[in-house]
């Protein structure tokens, strides 16, 4: 039978791995967020609101996980490595689904933002550089234009 130095431990160790994710979502966050685009800037206003009820969520479910742990203190020595694995997809899942019930962005369409971003820097670049070349053409052809005006009225 486990002692209560185990369960506690095994509390400590849910509650480390639950921070872990929620720093490790909130790193995410800032990061897109350096990234300077205007949605970012939207999720900025919307994350406060977030961030409470996911912080809630976050402390009811860890709550709910640390009472079941308590029940399967004697079985947890044997499967612990699998119990960790099943106890993070839980919270994940749990996090993913309040997320996306908040409307916040999936890694999926983060990195399809990113790619429309850095294709559309592509295309401004392209037209930059295009830019030059047709102010020298126009340069270059409004001479030739004057002489042929000029030429003309000679003539006449």
């Amino acid at each position: 039978m486990a002692s209560q130095d185990d369960n506690n431990k095994a509390a400590d160790r849910i509650k480390d791995s639950a921070q872990q994710i929620w720093l490790a979502g909130l790193g995410a966050f800032a990061k897109m967020q350096q990234e300077g685009s205007k949605a970012f800037e939207a999720l900025v206003k919307d994350g406060a609101g977030m961030q409470k009820k996911t912080q809630q969520a976050a402390e009811e479910t860890l709550a709910q996980a640390q009472q079941r742990m308590a029940g399967f203190a004697s079985e947890f020595g044997t499967k612990a490595a699998g119990q960790w694995g099943k106890l993070e997809n839980i919270f994940e899942e749990r996090v993913a689904r309040a997320l996306d019930k908040l409307g916040a962005p999936s890694a999926a369409d983060m990195a399809a933002l990113q790619a429309r971003v850095e294709a559309l820097e592509a295309q401004l670049k392209k037209q930059a550089a295009a830019a030059p070349r047709k102010a020298a053409a126009r340069k270059t052809a409004a001479p030739a234009a004057r002489k042929t005006t000029l030429r003309r009225s000679k003539a006449d």
